[in-house]
């Protein structure tokens, strides 16, 4: 029984790009020859990029992905390759994994639990896979699953390991990020370990997709749930480990195709064992804001970049979440590629103003200024007539946003920038935002970022750059939008350390107004919270898509009708 050299390719590979991501599999396979691996895996559906979605319904895109397929099965001279794709089969669509030895694919092994729950809608594109697959290599015995199908106690597959003495699961996964997702996803790794008995080796996905962030942190774990290696996260890397199983496998006469429950297939190792070990990789862990803003980075470099542009434009109000976003901005695609633009108005306090261009030359971003008292104006004067006499409102407010907007959007199209917005998940949440305002723009940095933890990364910032980049003065200000003289937030809402629990309460956890209020809120608090949410569904379903970062974020993971009178702050009465 000889070692397996296994090489784990956490890559990133963009939804679609067929010929990009088959020419980076090749070069990655060409790494892991050079690190004179046996096997080499792939993330989940790699080949075509993770999620797909409703390309899965196109035939031609099923068609071109198994062109690709075998485009790169002659690049696979001299190494077994474990990569995921979407196979089709007599109309019938499978998430799939290609076992290619040695140019010649020699199995295709269907998931067979199917995800459908939060961000996931696997069952609306495929149908289920009956079989496991399972194959021999210099006396090791490997199982191929791919991500869900360790997932679930008492799976088909933990039962096909054990039935069949399996030494190692090859898990080929695209497991999205939110915080504290790396603890859930070990548990579930270390738990199939053990009930399989197998040493798991767990290949995440890494990069960004739309709202999505894949954190690679991929994992090889014993059978006693022990970790023996660990990728880093946010970024590529091939992962290499040398496996040799416990226990020798009489090996069975011949290949053989067929499901399981005959014998396993037989491939040869490319390597012999008297290639020294290699000493596994232990990347360092990051901690709970850490993992926020790496992923903020990532999140925003991948939406920028893949979707074909190079610059970004904000507005820079001189406040805490345009701060934020502009130091997000700048780590993902560096500061000659920001550009931050201040609109002061008669509301615009000096403070704010000159908190802007600190922060601009901290950062090193190109900065412009546009008044917008004189377009305001200008408004309010062919507005006199149509809008009458009386008190001005909120009207006058959001008038202020829309016209930066306008500003924002002029630059874009003029230069071919994206605009960032710059509106956090506590407001977004109640509707703190205006329509074609604020909201307006292609990409949202910090959409599901709770103001409370806008705060804490804003801090994390500073400290990690040994510096004020964001000035102290911007987040010690109470926070305000300046729309009208003395402004504050807390004039329209709860204050933050208040509304981000109950909210965290109500959309994450989908607590009841009634179970909220009896964890120590004030009811009248809950109940106008709970309102304003349900009430404000039709903002956020016209907002830019934004990192995810919490377990609930609004999208995906959380589908509301617009039109819809539940009132979630009144109890049924059964009338």
């Amino acid at each position: 029984m000889a070692t397996v050299r296994i090489a784990q390719a956490q890559i990133d590979v963009t939804v679609g790009d067929l010929s990009g991501n088959l020419h980076k599999i090749g070069d990655w396979i060409e790494q892991a020859r050079a690190e004179h691996a046996d096997i080499v895996t792939f993330p989940e559906l790699a080949l075509c990029g993770y999620p797909p979605e409703d390309l899965l319904f196109k035939p031609q895109f099923l068609t071109d992905n198994r062109l690709a397929l075998e485009k790169l099965a002659p690049l696979c001279k001299g190494i077994t390759v474990v990569l995921g794709f979407a196979d089709s089969e007599n109309g019938k669509v499978f998430n799939a994994a290609a076992l290619i030895h040695d140019t010649e694919l020699v199995r295709v092994y269907h998931k067979i639990e199917l995800p459908n729950y939060g961000v996931f809608d696997e069952k609306r594109y495929f149908q289920s896979g009956r079989a496991c697959a399972v194959f021999d290599m210099a006396g090791n015995r490997f199982s191929l699953t791919i991500c869900e199908d360790i997932w679930i106690p008492g799976s088909i597959t933990e039962g096909c390991a054990l039935k069949n003495e399996a030494d190692a699961v090859l898990n080929i996964s695209a497991s999205p990020f939110h915080a504290g997702k790396l603890e859930v996803r070990r548990a579930i790794v270390n738990r199939y370990a053990r009930a399989s008995r197998t040493t798991v080796f767990h290949n995440n996905l890494v990069g960004g997709q739309d709202e999505l962030v894949f954190d690679g942190g991929s994992v090889v774990v014993d059978p006693h749930g022990k970790l023996l290696a660990r990728a880093r996260r946010f970024e590529e890397q091939l992962l290499v480990t040398d496996f040799e199983a416990a226990r020798a496998h009489p090996e069975p006469p011949a290949w053989n195709l067929m499901d399981d429950g005959d014998a396993p297939l037989v491939i040869a190792p490319h390597r012999t064992s008297a290639q020294h070990r290699r000493v596994p990789c232990m990347a360092p862990e990051l901690d709970r804001i850490e993992e926020i803003y790496q992923g903020l980075i990532l999140g925003t470099r991948d939406y920028v970049l893949k979707n074909g542009f190079q610059k970004v434009v904000m507005g820079l109000s001189g406040g805490i979440d345009s701060s934020l976003t502009a130091a997000v901005a700048v780590q993902a695609l560096s500061a000659g590629n920001v550009i931050g633009v201040t609109m002061p108005s008669q509301y615009t306090s000096d403070e704010t103003l000159s908190d802007a261009e600190v922060l601009a030359r901290s950062l090193e971003i190109e900065l412009i200024t546009v008044p917008i008292r004189g377009i305001f104006q200008a408004y309010l004067d062919v507005l006199e007539r149509p809008l009458g006499s009386g008190d001005p409102g909120i009207e006058l407010e959001n008038l202020q946003a829309r016209i930066r907007a306008n500003i924002l959007m002029t630059l874009s199209n003029k230069f071919g920038w994206l605009v960032l917005t710059t509106s956090n998940k506590s407001e977004t949440a109640v509707g703190y935002t205006t329509l074609y305002g604020d909201m307006a723009g292609g990409f949202a940095v910090i959409k599901d970022v709770p103001k409370t933890v806008v705060y804490e990364l804003s801090e994390y910032v500073n400290r990690e750059a040994g510096t004020d980049t964001i000035p102290r003065s911007v987040i010690r200000r109470p926070p305000t939008a300046e729309l009208k003289h003395d402004q504050k937030d807390e004039d329209s809402l709860p204050p933050y350390a208040l509304l981000d629990p109950i909210l965290k309460a109500y959309v994450e956890e989908d607590k009841s107004p009634e179970r909220i209020t009896a964890e120590g809120f004030e009811s009248h608090m809950v109940s106008r919270v709970v309102r304003m949410v349900d009430r404000n569904e039709y903002k956020r379903r016209q907002a830019a898509p934004g990192v995810k970062i919490t377990p609930k974020a609004f999208g995906k993971d959380r589908r509301v009708p617009i039109t819809n009178r539940y009132l979630s702050d009144l109890s049924f009465d059964g009338d």
